[in-house]
């Protein structure tokens, strides 16, 4: 078996340095597997590709519903790849709660970009996860990253809490809006806006062009209140998905991020602060599963929920109880 498990390995890890995309998917696929047998050799596939990693550009893409999300990206896409780049996307896509099942038609809604050999789409289940964020996410980045991808993009499914889980993931976030910004103004959170770090109006051509000018000027005041880091002040661009205007001003954009992300080791601090933020999830993700399966745990629980219910004890009491309990074993 263990013959076998280093020959599965090593055949991973050729056909990623050799940019294979089967042999991609095949990795991302046995990263996201539950079975113990495939995560033991996943782990074992991360460690040996480290050393690829690091050298792609990492940037997370969300938007409100109807923004024309799928269009910008398929179309920004084959830009970048027009520039010469490798553009590997990983589509975080919504996970039914009662199935378990996905949609996975991020292929079907980029069709020219998933075509095209210099691409790799890659829809993922979001689970249940916080945010709709896959928990494998960060795996499949660094194995994208391997196989040579120049630019990572990670695009959310919009639903508010994403964004700031997928903002700890990459490195630059930009936030897609449309015309008619008085009234997104209103309805989006002040955080999302303090994560981005640029805002673009999609949907600037034609009848919505004026509508698009008016919505510049009010995200441009909005974020002139916001407190953002001392290193760089986002902004925002008038762009179209649709026609491919406006793309080259959002990558020169992200080009001068970049630039000045280098300078004085900003995006290297940045990285490591994510790659420490990362460790503290998984140890706790290991803590919850430990105390899911323990049975004194479930015993506890039941019997301060019965307490709770005869108003023996309070909520609050009932959770310093049963921790004191978990803590002491």
């Amino acid at each position: 078996m263990n013959k076998r498990s280093t020959l599965d390995i090593d055949d991973f890890v050729k056909g990623i340095k050799n940019q294979d995309i089967t042999t991609l998917s095949r990795a991302i696929t046995l990263i996201e597997s539950k079975n113990e047998q495939h995560q033991t050799l996943a782990k074992k596939l991360l460690k040996e590709i480290l050393p690829l990693t690091g050298k792609s550009k990492r940037i997370g893409i969300s938007g409100t519903p109807g923004v024309g999300k799928s269009t910008f990206i398929e179309s920004f896409g084959n830009f970048l790849i027009d520039q010469g780049l490798k553009v590997a996307v990983l589509a975080i896509d919504p996970t039914s709660y009662k199935s378990g099942g996905s949609i996975l038609g991020d292929k079907t809604r980029m069709n020219k970009l998933s075509s095209n050999p210099m691409s790799f789409i890659r829809p993922t289940p979001s689970g249940t996860n916080l945010g709709g964020v896959a928990s494998k996410t960060r795996e499949s980045l660094l194995l994208c990253e391997a196989a040579g991808f120049d630019i990572v993009i990670v695009e959310t499914v919009g639903v508010g809490q994403s964004e700031v889980t997928v903002s700890k993931i990459v490195d630059f976030f930009l936030v897609l809006m449309q015309p008619g910004g008085g009234d997104d103004l209103q309805g989006i959170k002040r955080g999302i806006l303090e994560l981005a770090d640029l805002v673009a109006i999609n949907k600037a051509d034609g009848e919505g062009l004026g509508m698009a000018k008016l919505a510049k000027s009010e995200y441009e005041s909005a974020l002139n209140i916001l407190r953002h880091n001392e290193y760089w002040e986002p902004s925002v661009k008038l762009c179209s998905g649709l026609k491919g205007e406006g793309l080259d001003d959002i990558y020169a954009t992200i080009n001068a991020y970049y630039k000045k992300m280098n300078k004085d080791d900003h995006l290297k601090n940045k990285r490591n602060e994510q790659l420490l933020k990362w460790l503290q999830e998984l140890f706790f993700e290991k803590v919850n599963q430990q105390i899911s399966k323990d049975k004194d745990f479930e015993k506890g629980l039941e019997e301060n929920y019965k307490e709770i219910l005869e108003h023996k004890i309070s909520i609050i009491e009932a959770a310093e109880k049963l921790f004191n309990k978990v803590l002491k074993k």
